[in-house]
């Protein structure tokens, strides 16, 4: 590895980190820290936020039964432990290296199951676009019922990537430079269609488009349903049992529950280590618009963050190793799905 490569994978761990804890920085620094550390050592229940971990790991779980089903449908039956280690593993890739751990799944899934890597990168998009649907609409109803909470936090703190988004969109060389890369992408695929990159590239687009097709192939759609409400529903109670932990988010209730889940949810969304400062940034705007005292709500963020993160890398450090263990002198025969 020369020293370009070695400079670009630094940059993208550590770009992401530096600001995340830039914005940590930004959270705590005016904070009463020994009012944060007296909670941290006596105001929490931690065999309740240990009990909470459970479920989130039978989310990810259940998310790899689902991710199974998923590439079942392309007409190969898979190892369901495959799918789950490779699901635990991703999370804690992603704590290291944002998104990569996502490549890294498909990577693995490939290599012990022998499909196609564009196929199952295009599962990878359902999957992903599951997620925003059910974040979407899950923050869609919220906003509907809670416009007022809503409507103060983005008075109070503006949404600069939305107002970057109209920004682009409202420029007439955005247009030129989208009407340029369709020109492009025609001269290419049509064209220069003869050459043998341009061939690899379209085989590589069409096996991505089978594994985006997935979704209209599985046999069981109920069934594809049912696991989606149960993952969310996993990390829904992996977030909201905490509340039980603390003394001052116990009797906030479920509605606060679902709104603070709903932002934490969009913080973990940006490509940051775990969503490492913007989790605490969205969590702990949303307790103190609540009346939590703004120390306790920082308390709150960043014992659950702290746990929660290691228990990913543990559970999915045991995914990594159990990977190649569970498959050591599989054959190249089609797997029982076990």
């Amino acid at each position: 590895m020369d020293f370009k490569q070695i400079f670009r994978k630094s940059i993208q761990i550590l770009l992401p980190l530096a600001i995340g804890v830039i914005l940590l920085w930004y959270l705590y620094h005016n904070q009463d820290l020994s009012e944060i550390m007296r909670v941290v050592k006596k105001g929490v229940r931690y065999d309740i936020i240990f009990f909470s971990l459970l479920f989130g790991l039978a989310a990810n779980t259940v998310r790899g039964l689902r991710w199974s089903m998923l590439i079942n449908s392309l007409g190969k039956r898979v190892r369901r432990r495959n799918a789950i280690y490779a699901i635990w593993g991703n999370y804690a890739i992603n704590m290291a290296l944002p998104r990569v751990g996502e490549i890294w799944r498909c990577g693995v899934m490939s290599k012990y199951e022998k499909i196609p890597f564009a196929k199952l990168l295009g599962t990878l998009f359902v999957d992903r676009i599951m997620d925003t649907i059910v974040v979407a609409l899950l923050t869609l109803c919220l906003c509907v019922f809670n416009i007022g909470f809503f409507r103060d936090f983005f008075a109070e703190n503006p949404p600069v990537i939305i107002a970057m988004i109209y920004k682009w969109f409202s420029s007439v060389w955005t247009y030129v430079g989208i009407l340029f890369l369709v020109l492009i992408c025609w001269f290419v695929f049509v064209k220069l269609k003869h050459l043998s990159i341009v061939k690899k590239v379209t085989e590589m687009f069409r096996n991505m488009w089978e594994g985006f097709k997935s979704l209209w192939k599985i046999e069981h759609k109920v069934h594809f349903i049912i696991q989606t409400l149960l993952i969310w529903g996993g990390y829904f109670l992996y977030f909201y049992i905490t509340f039980f932990a603390f003394d001052f988010t116990k009797d906030l209730g479920i509605r606060i529950g679902l709104i603070a889940f709903a932002m934490s949810s969009i913080g973990v969304a940006v490509p940051v280590q775990g969503g490492i400062g913007i989790w605490h940034f969205m969590v702990i705007s949303t307790l103190v618009a609540f009346g939590v005292d703004i120390s306790d709500a920082g308390a709150f963020a960043m014992v659950v963050f702290a746990i929660q993160t290691v228990w990913v890398i543990l559970t999915g450090l045991f995914g990594i190793v159990a990977l190649p263990i569970a498959n050591k002198g599989d054959k190249d025969t089609a797997p029982e799905n076990d």
